[in-house]
């Protein structure tokens, strides 16, 4: 990937990380490093649900990032620096996180942004819409959709790496988002 092109990715993380040590680690360390190498980052507060860590270390680490939330949400002051988009209604959110990103990224989480990551793809066109989805693998977290995948999808539909590729560690993952954009598998 040419240096100057730097990806819009529709981030998809847990809403349980301030609570959860392994996720909120996790989620710092994507944030910072995805911001080292020039994402720009956009993500979907629904419900309560916020990937705090996320968002405020890639923010630190200098990326541009995006929140898409309600219309009752007020940011916390941690979020200096990050662009908040008010949106009235969840199908809109779910259509804007769509139309910001180029390729969506799903780090280990919960259901609902499991669903939520799913009901945005849908939304951005699925395959057709050009936006692939990177899956972050970390323990394992994605073996059912792994699995799927090669059982699958695979064997049904042609250049499938060009839809969904699966990362063990961070490098892995810049390197298949990487890969991605080479390929022309994006509408970058």
């Amino acid at each position: 990937m040419s240096p100057d092109v730097h990806p819009t990715l529709g981030v998809f993380a847990s809403d349980r990380g301030p609570g959860d040590v392994d996720r909120a680690s996790l989620m710092s360390q994507v944030g910072s490093f995805l911001a080292r190498k020039g994402a720009r980052l956009v993500c979907l507060a629904d419900g309560g649900a916020v990937p705090v860590p996320l968002l405020t270390s890639a923010r630190t680490a200098g990326a541009t990032v995006t929140l898409i939330t309600a219309e009752d949400y007020s940011e916390p002051s941690a979020f200096e620096g990050v662009t908040v988009e008010h949106v009235p209604d969840r199908e809109a959110r779910l259509a804007r996180v769509a139309a910001l990103s180029q390729i969506y990224l799903a780090l280990p989480g919960s259901l609902a942004s499991a669903s939520s990551l799913y009901l945005s793809w849908v939304r951005g066109g699925g395959g057709a819409g050009r936006k692939p989805v990177v899956f972050f693998d970390h323990h394992d977290a994605f073996k059912v959709v792994r699995g799927y995948a090669a059982d699958i999808i695979a064997n049904s539909i042609p250049n499938h790496d060009r839809y969904v590729q699966f990362a063990t560690n961070v490098d892995d993952m810049w390197n298949k988002i990487s890969w991605l954009v080479d390929q022309g598998a994006t509408a970058l």
